[in-house]
């Protein structure tokens, strides 16, 4: 059966059915790419989700020399969204990183353009847009919430900034970051003094928050990694949140789950 249909599209290709929005979503899932221009991203449903219902989406940059078919197999991001309900957006920076040093780069209007194409292929929830990455994806994150914040729900970054210094034309609603202060790739930015909360300085100054900071204490997921977290409730239209380890460099266990919970307001859950 399979054959005929094959020679009768050979044959009478004007006949062919059309290819659906089905279609077209299955020929690019997961490690296979969906085509934008001369660029691409990946793309990962939750699990058990009914076809129907609005998905919250993360939009995550990869580090430095990977690509999106890494982050929709990575345990810690793709595991994270697939079990929550919410739709996973990897896109592939070119040349396998991301131009996120000034204002001036395309990779902010590419990331836009993968929300929007995404959209053609599913229904997603926009008041629910999260955005995050890790190393350099992390400052790309950064750099998206900076230039194009009125648009995300909450910027979810790990061991990655811009400079303080950064003047953002525009923020998300809320911004979590994580840092470890042995990072030796993306150094843990400490402030005068040795002050650890100086790695969200610039949201602080974005969003108008005053006052120091209310210290939540710690808390863990696994045994592995504890965080102390800081958090500015008292902002202009936003909220701040850091949550600083003492190891180096990498994707704490259970950190995006965690903030997805939160977010989600789901009951705590690893992975």
């Amino acid at each position: 059966m399979r054959y005929l249909l094959v020679l009768f599209a050979l044959l009478f290709p004007g006949l062919a059915p059309a290819a659906g929005p089905e279609a077209e979503t299955a020929r690019c899932h997961a490690e296979i790419p969906c085509p934008l221009g001369d660029r691409s991203y990946h793309v990962k449903e939750p699990d058990d989700w009914d076809g129907v219902t609005p998905l919250p989406v993360l939009l995550h940059f990869h580090g430095w020399m990977r690509q999106g078919a890494l982050i929709v197999k990575h345990g810690r991001i793709s595991g994270a969204t697939r079990r929550r309900g919410v739709l996973l957006l990897a896109p592939n920076g070119a040349g396998k990183t991301w131009d996120f040093w000034t204002s001036d780069t395309d990779d902010v209007d590419f990331a836009a353009a993968v929300i929007e194409d995404a959209a053609k292929r599913y229904p997603i929830d926009r008041s629910r847009i999260y955005v995050s990455g890790y190393s350099y994806g992390s400052a790309m994150a950064w750099r998206y919430a900076c230039e194009n914040g009125d648009g995300v729900a909450a910027l979810l970054a790990v061991s990655g900034t811009l400079r303080q210094s950064e003047t953002c034309p525009a923020a998300p609603a809320e911004v979590r970051h994580v840092h470890g202060t042995s990072d030796n790739v993306m150094g843990f930015p400490f402030g005068p003094g040795g002050d650890t909360t100086y790695p969200v300085k610039l949201w602080r100054d974005t969003l108008d928050c005053n006052g120091p900071p209310r210290d939540l204490g710690t808390w863990d997921v696994t045994r592995h990694d504890t965080f102390r977290r800081s958090q500015w409730t008292d902002c202009n239209g936003g909220q701040v949140t850091l949550d600083v380890h003492k190891r180096g460099h990498f994707i704490p266990r259970g950190w995006i789950a965690r903030q997805l919970d939160e977010l989600l307001d789901l009951p705590h859950a690893y992975p």
